[in-house]
């Protein structure tokens, strides 16, 4: 990062709203209208998805599904890309445009701290949103490969903040580390 950089920490949302996986998607949507947000974290512990406006259109309006029936668990994508609250806006943006997501959890230590989305940058820099669009069309393997994920590891079921993809399964550190030893 270069001095001068904005960090995400300077345009991000702080206190994102958050359900459990057991809160119907009608009560989700509820709370999404009530804050005016298109998106609520899904924490047990950590954060272990996200539900948006555009997983309920798409999961359950769409279906002809009754909200209040589903649960966000059944819908929420999982797991889900976060980033640090120190890292730049442009490292955001890259994030976003790769993963071709529209909002990022913000982590610190672990815990929840914040929610950046592709209107916040644009709210910073008109410009940074044009340039976000232009990058979308990256490969999306290779960038995956490097992101830090928040869910359950695939082999021991740990919640973890800091998951990353390794042989096409998502791990927590521990198991990664007891893979280099094996």
């Amino acid at each position: 990062m270069n001095k001068g950089d904005i960090i995400v920490r300077e345009a991000m949302k702080m206190n994102p709203v958050t359900v459990s996986p057991d809160t119907t998607v009608q009560e989700a949507a509820e709370l999404m209208r009530k804050h005016r947000v298109g998106s609520c974290i899904v924490i047990v512990e950590k954060p272990i998805g996200i539900i948006t406006e555009r997983d309920i259109v798409h999961k359950v309006v769409s279906q002809d599904l009754k909200a209040s029936d589903v649960k966000v668990k059944d819908i929420m994508s999982s797991p889900i890309i976060v980033i640090d609250p120190y890292k730049s806006i442009e490292e955001a943006m890259r994030i976003m445009a790769n993963g071709n997501i529209r909002r990022l959890p913000v982590i610190e230590n672990g815990e929840l701290v914040g929610i950046i989305t592709q209107r916040d940058i644009a709210r910073i820099s008109p410009v940074l949103l044009e340039i976000l669009r232009d990058m979308s069309g990256v490969s999306r393997e290779n960038y995956l490969k490097e992101r830090i994920y928040s869910g359950k590891c695939e082999d021991c079921g740990t919640l973890s903040t800091r998951l990353r993809l390794v042989d096409g399964r998502l791990l927590c550190e521990d198991c990664i580390d007891a893979l280099r030893y094996e």
